[in-house]
């Protein structure tokens, strides 16, 4: 019965979001004349919208700990990556911002388009150095319009207690255009866990590490730093549901 319930919840979660980000995908894309600020808060409305829902639904809530570590100028987001619910949180919890994500997403129907307006930067996981003088490039752009620039370094989610790989791309566009670097752990994965249908009732949190400067240190320092944050973060959080 409790099963039975959850996918209930699950369903009528689903089901709104079917509905609603149609809806403000279109918005964002016939606002692509406006600037990318505007874009990106229509954005996070659909992110309030779509954690509101979440919770009336699914009982899935979340709290945050350390946003008096939030920059007061645009910075890098290096952030753990278990599950599809922080891609929607840090629209919420961050100031307007943009996402380096692979290319291939651009043709979600909607989504992608929206991903578009809003001047996502799209990369080639395969395209060696080239595809990290990309990142750079159009990283520094993004930051120069006001935008926060939102990157996974593990580059895929990961099961809660698995460490991935951290990649150099992120750590390489702070170290390049000496910006600053955020890192954030969170334990989404116990209560929505990749691929899955069902979401587990709780409170998710997120924790917000000290800003890190990245002038005067290498890239491979930079992804150091973040990956032993983030990794001792985490043994810190909510192991269970």
């Amino acid at each position: 019965m409790a099963n039975f319930i959850l996918i209930i919840r699950a369903f009528l979660f689903y089901l709104g979001m079917f509905i609603i980000t149609p809806l403000f995908a279109l918005l964002v894309i016939l606002m692509f004349p406006l600037n990318n600020i505007t874009r990106s808060r229509m954005a996070s409305y659909w992110a309030h919208c779509s954690l509101a829902w979440l919770k009336l639904t699914c009982n899935l809530s979340f709290t945050v700990r350390g946003r008096e570590n939030i920059p007061d100028h645009p910075s890098i987001i290096l952030c753990k990556h278990q599950s599809a619910w922080e891609t929607i949180a840090l629209q919420v919890i961050f100031p307007p911002q943009i996402w380096v994500l692979k290319r291939e997403l651009l043709f979600i129907p909607f989504m992608g388009w929206a991903w578009i307006a809003m001047s996502a930067i799209p990369i080639n996981r395969a395209g060696g150095r080239e595809a990290l003088k990309q990142l750079v490039k159009h990283g520094k752009d993004r930051l120069a319009r006001g935008l926060w620039v939102v990157i996974f370094p593990e580059g895929t989610r990961v099961a809660p207690g698995v460490r991935g790989k951290y990649h150099i791309g992120g750590a390489w566009l702070a170290s390049h255009t000496q910006s600053t670097v955020v890192p954030v752990a969170h334990n989404a994965g116990l209560f929505w866990r990749k691929n899955a249908f069902i979401k587990q009732a709780g409170t998710i949190t997120v924790s917000i590490g000290k800003p890190i400067k990245t002038a005067g240190l290498k890239a491979d320092e930079v992804n150091k730093r973040v990956e032993e944050w983030i990794e001792s973060e985490m043994l810190l959080l909510p192991q269970h549901v």
